[in-house]
């Protein structure tokens, strides 16, 4: 008695075998290194390792001064650090990278989901495609953060829209909410829905957005941070999304020079170019899933050209949208109607041209971005950076004690490293800004070099009895050499370690 018939046994291998290729292409790139390629995945592991052990919602004493104090703490990445949960057993390092690759390999498996379910021909090998559309692409990929996992939600978003299956849109904009503090992208989304079915169909669909609108303003209000996620993002995510702020970020929040970015995604430019080259081509007017594509990789586009972290948005869009725009001019190969006509080399390469072209298109590009992402990766940071330091650290000061530090994105290691301490600020230097501007702005002064004998200040203002400094902070490093009240107590090749030693 058969189990399974031809096309359920497809069904299910077709996503298996394409989930362990993703895997094994990200796990290529990702295990290229020891070291993980950013701060922020020490951060998340660590605090993932933490809800496992003492609670989902644990007690954030870590950023006192900050607008993640232990009272106003609010975690806009819940369910990502949920998620990260089962990969903190063992080796927390491993167990990051882990999880970023298998969080990679979802998020293109749902693309393929989206392409299969909307009948795109060869949507397996476009799905591939995905390995080799961006080496800066598949850089971001890998990086534990909680941007592989919206790439995924905000794919099974558009199938839900060309689909119309709005209420289970409700729940995923929801969930988005509780996951990830981009989930303004789901309601964009809905919104470049109602205007691509205007300019298509000619007609008004409201509901799509009523249920988006519905399902994140429930996630907010029912929420086990409420109402700390209100204020939060009024007083945080708002601000990045009108650049309102004029404290300087991370790099991410700033573009890619042109050059660059077409070195590190030029598959990407081409998929969109083709695009287009297709609807030319085609000479038919645009349908609405294509419609859709086209603006989202729009809207996509002009914001990487704003900020380089969008990468991981505009290639894998770009490439949906050729495979919507290519679909009406190409065909799944036919081996049947090759044995018909005669196993000659004319009718094989006509029935096969689309799927060879493809072929060799993902091949060229994987082999130009894989080992490009690799080089990315090889240039991370040493993993046990601060690891001594930090150390040190926990063997020498009481529990609780607030360390001061040189630089706001130290903090993910630090904490990773040593939670026995408290930290002056971190993970994004508008949270100290937003919580008291006069002693952010004197923190820089500081960091900078432009006090003499910090000690004093460090002592009576931020209430510090010891700092951590890594060794590019000369300015710095200078004052406190000259400084009478502090006292080096460790260095080592990564980090020092002053004392204060007023009277």
């Amino acid at each position: 008695m058969k189990i399974f018939t031809s096309k359920q046994f497809q069904t299910i291998l077709v996503p298996v075998l394409l989930f362990m290729l993703f895997f094994a292409g990200m796990a290529v790139i990702q295990f290229a290194s020891q070291d993980m390629p950013d701060n922020d995945g020490f951060y998340h592991i660590k605090l993932a390792y933490l809800m496992r052990t003492e609670g989902l919602k644990p007690e954030f004493k870590w950023l006192p001064l900050s607008i993640l104090n232990q009272k106003e703490f609010y975690d806009h990445h819940f369910l990502f650090h949920v998620a990260l949960i089962p990969f903190t057993f063992g080796d927390l390092r491993v167990g990051a990278k882990l999880a970023a690759v298998t969080f990679a390999s979802l998020a293109f498996l749902a693309i393929w989901l989206l392409l299969r379910r909307q009948r795109v021909p060869l949507a397996w090998l476009w799905a591939l495609g995905l390995i080799g559309i961006s080496d800066a692409f598949l850089f971001r990929m890998s990086i534990t953060r909680a941007q592989s996992l919206s790439l995924g939600l905000l794919v099974i978003a558009v199938l839900w829209l060309l689909e119309g299956k709005y209420k289970w849109l409700a729940a995923l904009s929801f969930l988005y909410v509780w996951m990830y503090d981009a989930f303004p992208l789901i309601l964009i989304l809905a919104l470049l829905h109602f205007l691509s079915i205007l300019i298509v169909e000619h007609r008004f669909e409201f509901r799509p957005l009523l249920y988006v609108g519905a399902g994140i303003a429930l996630g907010m209000l029912v929420n086990p941070y409420f109402p700390y996620n209100i204020t939060f993002f009024i007083n945080h995510v708002a601000p990045k999304l009108t650049d309102a702020t004029s404290v300087r970020v991370g790099n991410e929040w700033f573009p890619y020079d042109t050059g660059q970015l077409l070195k590190n995604s030029l598959p990407a430019f081409a998929a969109f170019v083709s695009g287009a080259l297709a609807l030319g081509l085609s000479g038919r007017k645009m349908d609405l899933r294509t419609t859709l594509a086209f603006f989202i990789t729009l809207l996509f586009g002009l914001m990487l050209f704003q900020a380089r972290r969008f990468i991981e948005y505009f290639p894998p869009f770009a490439l949906i949208f050729a495979a919507f725009a290519w679909s009406p001019l190409l065909a799944d190969p036919e081996p049947a109607a090759v044995e018909e006509a005669g196993f000659r080399p004319w009718n094989f390469l006509r029935a096969y041209l689309s799927f060879i072209i493809l072929v060799v298109l993902v091949m060229a590009s994987a082999i130009k971005s894989i080992p490009a992402a690799q080089k990315s990766l090889n240039a991370s940071k040493p993993y046990n950076l601060y690891a001594g330091a930090s150390f040190w650290l926990q063997q020498n000061t009481t529990e609780g004690e607030r360390v001061f530090q040189t630089d706001w994105d130290d903090f993910p290691r630090l904490f990773y490293f040593n939670t026995h301490n408290t930290y002056l600020i971190g993970l994004d230097p508008t949270y100290m800004q937003l919580y008291d501007a006069e002693l952010y702005d004197l923190w820089v002064n500081i960091t900078h070099g432009d006090v003499e004998q910090p000690s004093k200040v460090i002592a009576s203002r931020f209430h510090s009895r010891f700092i951590h400094t890594d060794l590019n902070h000369g300015d710095f490093l200078r004052q406190a050499e000259k400084d009478p009240g502090l006292k080096e107590v460790y260095r080592d090749d990564q980090a020092v370690i002053f004392e204060v030693i007023l009277p």
